[in-house]
């Protein structure tokens, strides 16, 4: 984990890696609680026997369960000592370049693309975030993320 005194600090790194989450591991289980939370009960996540039968030869991972792990990724690679309060702000870009299988392992890159003042004593941070699964050369998702932090 990078740590940070103060939101500064942080922005001093824009144009830069600057972290690399710990690596998260994927469950059926957690596809399913995904899918029971969202209503996407489509068999290629949610039905082992089937899915193994299908094109990637077993139960797949949900694209936006990929992407709602962004604020763990963030919250593993880098702490901010002055930030009292974050919020996620949205999203630009989102593409998901490759399936992630179950059972897979997930980390994310991150590039501090931009940061900006924002009031009261924040910042809004724009983050290039590639997520990498573990064991391939392709990322499995890679997104534009925008997140406020406030001090």
């Amino acid at each position: 984990m990078k740590i940070f005194s103060t939101l500064d600090e942080l922005a001093a790194c824009v144009g830069q890696d600057v972290a690399v989450s710990d690596w998260h591991a994927v469950t059926q289980a957690q596809v399913q609680q995904f899918a029971d939370a969202t209503g996407d009960q489509q068999w290629i996540h949610v039905d082992p026997e089937r899915a193994r039968q299908g094109p990637f030869g077993g139960p797949i991972a949900h694209g936006f369960l990929t992407l709602s792990l962004m604020p763990r990724f963030l919250e593993t690679a880098l702490r901010v000592d002055e930030v009292r309060m974050g919020v996620n702000y949205g999203l630009n870009r989102v593409r998901f370049t490759a399936p992630v299988p179950v059972g897979s392992r997930l980390r994310a890159h991150l590039f501090l693309k931009a940061c900006e003042a924002i009031e009261p004593r924040g910042r809004q941070m724009t983050w290039d975030v590639s997520v990498e699964r573990e064991g391939s050369d392709k990322p499995v998702c890679v997104a534009e993320f925008v997140a406020r932090s406030y001090a």
